[in-house]
């Protein structure tokens, strides 16, 4: 949602804020946060490139205030558009690296932990608020997003909108200018000449830039200086204004006859008449009446003053040049006193009529009748057209054009540029690459376009905007994980689209994800990059009667464990004290066990022996309990114990014959039972006499 007024910060009146504001630098843009949801870093710049333009850089200090007092508290706080790349802090946006001084830390931050990558602005904290922190990037915090103020109004087509922090400016095209672009720079206004006009095309105003007229001299008047001039950028015209000077012909001497002249614009030029006279006794041999036509010449020859002819006499007849004979060249006085047939007369020649071409329009003159002798015709071209030809044609004596009659084409601009990982596509109203024509650039799936995707063809053979670029969407950047490595191929360069990354995992440790990642079009890798954790043995535990110690490197019984057992007091270590995890996460050695300490055997002797039934017999806790026979006295403790060490307590006792008064000798009976199953033991007897 949008920020608006109604979450006014406790920590700001409305009077610091409203100054805040009128400092400038941040209400040009349109702030808008993800309300609610806390997203991970990558997550929240997904967000905002979705539905706005990017996360918030924060490039000055106003900026950081300014949101400060209008984002709600949020306990997780906001990630902004900042993010550590190749070991340096970098705006996303730009990929350019920030400026120590426009590094707004926190005080004791940033640290140098590991994985803390991104960066969150404390909002309404109690300690540096408004200032970063940098965190791990999957932490979960809201997003601060801008929507951008450049759009495809701002500078119409005769700008580059470029945006600024908290404002936009437009980069006029050479001749224009205002806030917009909106307005075309103006040439001062063309004065009118005599015997002129001008024809003049004002796509952008009257008299403003590729503004283009084109002069003409009326009808015997000819043009001194550049028939076509432009309205350049710099606000002047491309060249002077030109003259009309009036055509002239040869002056008439007055030797032969007489000489009666009128000159309506000045002596012997165009349109002055001169009628000829001969003195009495001669008659005029020629036209009586010469104009100066359009061209500087006079309209017949000079005529001659001669006596009368007589019977005889010839007269040949010619035409001036640009008319046709109509009769016989030659005629002879007869005797009779007449001519031998009338006098021929002179017929202008005659060419084949024009037409105006298409997207022009055709000016003439004739002096001498449509389309004939001396006629001139030039062609004007409709604006974003030129002539195709000579400009000006003439009817000649001969019946012909002096030229072929021109047309009108289209002004063409420089053919386009080929855009790298894009298509430009266009519409050519009239030929490729010309008047009228308008271009649309596009890009590849997974590049962005830099610049104005539209274009056209103007009436001053130049493209209203420059062809864009396609540059390549990049994502973040990524590190070997620990006891990893990690082999990128990018074919775009490092870490952009189409970029694929394998994780391959050191000995003693597996992946925990997937291995092989590719950064998408959406800026984003495919998947999360994976981590390599030790590989785990199964749980071993303490031995019976004995303790177990582990030291554990990177994990509890994981790769490079080392566990040793030992035994309580009173029993022995069955096999391997220390075992260690392997990298093929099994044990070098099984857990050994703890087996009772063992002592000597005791055999019976002069007495019975009653012992506890342990396994193994006479180990660690036996007791033995002795009695000797008859006549036998016990020496020693009646009890022994076998003690941690393997020794009985106390000593072993013996069973001594017990000393008796002087006897005769017994006599021994022995029985014997004999059986098929047991037999029994011989017992002595002692029998007195």
């Amino acid at each position: 949602m949008s920020l608006t007024g109604s979450k006014l910060a406790q920590e700001r009146s409305v009077s610091e804020l409203l100054e805040l504001l009128n400092r400038g630098g941040v209400h040009a843009w349109t702030y808008t946060y993800s309300k609610g949801s806390n997203l991970q870093w990558h997550e929240a710049r997904q967000w905002c490139q979705n539905h706005f333009v990017d996360l918030v850089s924060i490039q000055n200090k106003e900026e950081a205030e300014y949101l400060n007092i209008f984002l709600p508290r949020s306990p997780k706080y906001y990630w902004i558009g900042v993010q550590k790349v190749a070991g340096m802090w970098t705006w996303v946006k730009t990929n350019e690296p920030v400026p120590v001084e426009a590094q707004r830390w926190a005080s004791e931050e940033p640290d140098d932990l590991a994985g803390q990558d991104c960066v969150e602005l404390y909002i309404k904290r109690d300690k540096d608020t408004a200032k970063w922190n940098n965190e791990k990037c999957s932490k979960r915090k809201e997003a601060i997003c801008y929507a951008a103020s450049c759009t495809r109004e701002s500078c119409n087509a005769h700008g580059d909108c470029e945006e600024t922090i908290g404002n936009f400016t437009c980069r006029c095209h050479p001749g224009f200018l205002g806030l917009h672009c909106e307005e075309a720079v103006a040439c001062e206004v063309l004065a009118e000449r005599r015997q002129s006009s001008q024809l003049c095309v004002h796509p952008n105003g009257p008299n403003r830039f590729n503004s283009s007229c084109r002069f003409h001299c009326e009808v015997g008047f000819r043009l001194v200086g550049v028939s076509v001039l432009a309205c350049q950028a710099d606000g002047r015209w491309s060249h002077p204004v030109p003259q009309c000077e009036v055509e002239r012909c040869p002056a008439l001497n007055q030797t032969d006859f007489s000489l009666n002249c009128s000159h309506p614009i000045s002596p012997f030029s165009y349109n002055s008449t001169c009628q000829f006279s001969c003195d009495d006794g001669y008659e005029l041999v020629g036209q009586e009446r010469v104009r100066c036509d359009h061209t500087g010449r006079w309209s017949a020859g000079t005529p001659e003053c001669s006596e009368p002819s007589s019977f005889g006499s010839r007269c040949d007849f010619t035409c001036q040049e640009g008319h046709d004979l109509l009769g016989g060249s030659s005629i002879s006085c007869l005797a009779s006193g007449e001519w031998s047939s009338p006098a021929p007369r002179c017929a202008v020649t005659l060419c084949q009529t024009v037409t105006p071409p298409t997207h022009g329009v055709l000016s003439c003159s004739h002096p001498n009748g449509p389309f004939s002798f001396a006629s001139r015709c030039s062609v004007t071209c409709k604006e974003g057209f030129v002539v195709n030809g000579t400009s000006e044609v003439e009817c000649l004596s001969s019946g012909r054009w002096s030229a072929g009659v021109p047309t009108c084409r289209a002004l063409t601009c420089p053919p386009l540029t080929v855009v790298s990982h894009g298509s430009t596509l266009c519409w050519d109203p009239h030929e490729r690459s010309s008047f009228g024509s308008r271009c649309t650039t596009s890009c590849e799936d997974g590049f962005l376009l830099n610049g104005t995707a539209d274009t056209e063809c103007s009436s001053g053979g130049t493209w209203t905007s420059d062809v864009p670029v396609c540059l390549v969407k990049k994502c973040s950047a990524l590190r070997s994980p620990a006891h990893g490595s990690l082999n990128c191929s990018d074919p775009h360069g490092k870490f952009s689209f189409a970029s694929r990354c394998s994780t391959a995992c050191d000995e003693g440790f597996v992946l925990n994800g997937t291995a092989d990642v590719e950064c998408s079009s959406q800026e984003t890798w495919s998947t999360e990059p994976p981590e390599c954790l030790a590989k785990s043995c199964p749980p071993v535990s303490s031995p019976a009667h004995g303790s177990l110690v582990c030291s554990d490197t990177h994990g509890e019984f994981s790769f490079g464990s080392r566990c040793t057992s030992a035994c309580e007091d009173g029993f022995v270590l069955n096999g391997t004290e220390e075992t260690n995890c392997t990298s093929s996460g099994v044990w070098s050695a099984d857990i050994p066990r703890c087996i009772a300490q063992r002592c000597p055997g005791l055999p019976p002797q002069y007495g019975r022996m009653n012992c506890s039934l342990l396994d193994p017999p006479f180990s660690f806790g036996s007791r033995c309990d002795y009695d000797c026979s008859e006549g036998f006295r016990l020496k020693g403790a009646a009890s022994v114990t076998c003690d941690p060490s393997g020794r009985w307590s106390p000593d072993v006792p013996t069973c001594r014959r017990e000393p008796r008064p002087h006897v005769e000798p017994c006599y021994v009976r022995t029985m014997v039972l004999i059986s098929l199953l047991w037999f029994s033991a011989v017992r002595c007897y002692c029998c007195p006499l």
